[in-house]
């Protein structure tokens, strides 16, 4: 993601899957697990960062992303996006100490909409490589507390589709050589009965949501996704500067 204009102004977003869903799950906030705090990375205040690492200012940053950021990593990039025919702003932290920075290395990357909503975080660590994963009715427990926090709105009408393990590659250095880890979460994916959109949250090893998207558009006939993945190195490593971004400098 090196590039980005750090001045460009507010607005981002993100997407991921797609799919067809099965089973209607009981959206009941009172049964929501605790999250259990992190316990290799703690957060920093997103504003806190952003003072310490880079004279940006960042605008319509949720109160809501700061217990997301690690603290191990620090604010590198920004720019500003469009997603759905909506502005947003995608913000991107990576290591302090260099492991694995770079597209498609150890990052938390979050988008953020004009408004301040928090559209959707990816955080992809080594550290979370080889876990043992959490069980479907403790990643569904976690995933409605995390709803419930963040994103109370999606529970009302929430039909979950599966959970299952999701697989994502993670570009690492290993003796002097590029090579590629395999991190694995397990993925609530869920659809809105509200809108029809889709949103998901992946649990990691740690018992902490790693990703969270929402608001997906999906198009059933010819079946692709129509929301851009501004969340996916993949995908953003193939858009130069300037394509399908807005307020650019």
């Amino acid at each position: 993601m090196r590039g980005f204009s750090p001045s460009v102004p507010a607005v981002l977003a993100a997407a991921c899957a797609v799919g067809v869903f099965a089973a209607q799950a009981k959206a009941d906030p009172s049964s929501a697990a605790a999250l259990p705090p992190s316990t290799s990375e703690a957060a920093l205040p997103l504003s806190t960062a952003l003072q310490k690492e880079s004279p940006v200012s960042v605008r319509n940053e949720p109160a809501s992303l700061a217990a997301w950021v690690p603290a191990s990593h620090h604010f590198v990039d920004q720019r500003g996006v469009s997603v759905d025919g909506q502005t947003a702003q995608l913000l991107r932290y990576e290591r302090r100490d260099g492991r694995n920075v770079g597209l498609e290395g150890e990052h938390f990357s979050a988008v953020v909409a004009a408004d301040g909503t928090l559209k959707g975080f990816a955080h992809m660590s080594l550290d979370l490589v080889g876990k043992p994963l959490p069980s479907r009715e403790r990643t569904e427990a976690i995933a409605r507390a995390f709803l419930q926090e963040h994103a109370p709105q999606l529970l009302t009408r929430m039909q979950i589709c599966w959970i299952e393990p999701h697989d994502e590659p993670l570009r690492i250095r290993q003796n002097g050589r590029s090579d590629t880890a395999v991190l694995r979460g397990m993925k609530v994916k869920a659809r809105s009965l509200a809108d029809g959109r889709w949103f998901w949250v992946i649990v990691g090893g740690d018992e902490r949501p790693m990703v969270f998207e929402r608001d997906i558009v999906w198009v059933t006939f010819p079946g692709h996704r129509k929301t851009e993945k501004w969340l996916h190195d993949s995908w953003l490593k193939n858009r130069p500067a300037g394509v399908g971004q807005t307020g650019m400098r």
